[in-house]
Parts: C-alpha cells; structure tokens; sequence
C-alpha cells in the first residue's frame, strides 16, 4: 500500500486543487493570491491547500506574516511513474490477450476448414 500515492491520487481528484497547481506551476504565490480567482471562501481554500500540502504537492515558506506557496512535482512524478508502470502492464496483458484470441481464431478456422 503506497499511501503517498494515495494522498496524491485524491488531491489531484478535486478541480479546485487542481486549479491551484496549475497556479503554482507558473511560480509561487500567496495564499491570499490563490483564493483570488474562486468563489469560494479563504477558508475553504486553505483547506484546499493543506490538503494539497498532506500530499507534499504544495511546500509552504513563511516571510513575516505573510505564506506562501510553491509547488513541489516530486508526488507527480512518482505518480506519473505509477500510471506508466501500469499503463505498460496493462498494454502487455491485452497484446498477449490478442495474441491469444488471434491463435484461437486461426486455430477454430483450420479446424472447419
């Protein structure tokens, strides 16, 4: 059980987070810069975001008063490598499944013919 993967998995579930990565992709921001576009209240967007920081996709500094955010791609890469792994698994189990249904028909046609 990856649990890192998991936490990823359901912070990349919400089109809001996903929203404020995109943001973040462009460069760090203040909090109060990534509640800006939605209409939606600071709170439930620094909810949004402590999500976002469970699953280490956010990093957090602190200067004064004032926080801000970057993005960290570290889970999306380790993410990105799980969906290939699977993407590759799953691609090798169906060639082999067509394989075999190819062997079978040609095998079915000797037969009756």
């Amino acid at each position: 059980m990856n649990v890192a993967l998991d936490r990823t998995l359901v912070a990349l579930a919400d089109p809001t987070r996903r929203a404020i990565l995109a943001r973040l992709s462009r460069g760090s921001a203040r909090v109060t810069e990534l509640a800006a576009p939605f209409s939606i209240s600071l709170n439930a967007v620094s909810k949004h975001i402590r999500m976002l920081e469970g699953a280490r996709l956010v990093r957090r500094r602190r200067r004064g008063r004032e926080h801000f955010l970057s993005l960290n791609t570290k889970p999306l890469d380790e993410a990105a490598r799980w969906i290939e792994t699977q993407r590759s698994l799953w691609t090798q189990r169906l060639e082999a499944l067509d394989a075999a249904l190819h062997a079978q028909n040609g095998e079915a046609r000797w037969e009756k013919g």
